[in-house]
């Protein structure tokens, strides 16, 4: 089983999703560490994520992302499916978020 973003992370995979799921503090905090070596500053108590498509708790800016929102208003289950993918948006997202595994995923939706 997947859950898929609609920026192409695997939400399963993910230590925000995975941290939130299980309660798992001490992945927060070697999370928080790890994210931060890349310039991502985060409090570990912050990381705790229900994914993109939940109504749920989100990873701090993911209310804001452009993505996601696009996504949500476009009704697709991920950009995979968008006819504009891969847009500007999505490509600046990939850039930021460090993890070429989500283009990756996207790309083999499509």
């Amino acid at each position: 089983m997947q859950e898929i973003s609609f920026c192409g992370i695997n939400c399963l995979k993910c230590p925000a999703y995975i941290a939130k799921r299980t309660n798992d503090n001490e992945l927060r905090k070697r999370t928080a560490m790890e994210w931060g070596s890349v310039g991502f500053v985060i409090d570990p108590e912050k990381i705790s994520c229900d994914g993109c498509h939940s109504n749920g708790e989100l990873l701090m800016h993911c209310s804001d992302c452009k993505v996601r929102n696009c996504g949500l208003k476009k009704g697709v289950k991920t950009c995979a499916e968008c006819p504009d993918y891969a847009c500007n948006d999505l490509e600046e997202l990939w850039t930021n978020l460090h993890a070429p595994e989500a283009k990756v995923q996207l790309d083999n939706l499509r």
